[in-house]
């Protein structure tokens, strides 16, 4: 998943990790995650970069869940980390069944690309959430993409789940 609609860069923010969510941009998020109960979504825990735009779109989908998933920053989704890094460094976690990872682009497209085996990273808009089907992680081989919904249609998802 890629982070909500944050804040502009700018003299008010000149720490890029440190820019939050608009209100906008928490309300969308809010209702990206009703559409991901909808399709019946239940991450066992959330990964998110630490910067801030990330953290607080991880908590809100978790807030969404009944049962609620473990959030937990992670510094290999923060930008400038390699795919293949980052896939190594979530290794980890390769017990859990359902994992959602909450980045930035261009490191969410060029790592959702590595678990395909694409060679140009996919392009998500900001809430955009693509499921990947692995073996384990880090992955022996190319997943398969289950679904990959772009906001406005997640939206409206939780609008009519």
């Amino acid at each position: 998943m890629r982070h909500g609609v944050a804040v502009e860069a700018g003299p008010d923010w000149p720490n890029d990790a440190d820019r939050p969510l608009t209100d906008q941009g928490r309300a969308r998020v809010r209702q990206i995650a009703a559409g991901l109960l909808a399709l019946d979504v239940q991450p066992d825990e959330i990964l998110t970069s630490p910067f801030v735009r990330t953290r607080e779109t991880a908590d809100l989908v978790a807030e969404a869940f009944a049962r609620q998933p473990r959030v937990t920053p992670s510094a290999a989704l923060a930008p400038g980390v390699r795919p293949l890094d980052a896939l190594n460094a979530l290794g980890k976690y390769a017990r859990r069944k359902q994992l959602l990872l909450v980045g930035h682009m261009p490191g969410i497209g060029a790592l959702a690309a590595r678990l395909v085996g694409a060679r140009r990273a996919l392009a998500f808009k900001k809430g955009a959430v693509c499921c990947v089907e692995i073996d384990t992680l880090p992955p022996s081989g190319p997943g398969h993409v289950q679904w990959f919904i772009p906001p406005k249609t997640l939206r409206r998802l939780g609008r009519t789940g």
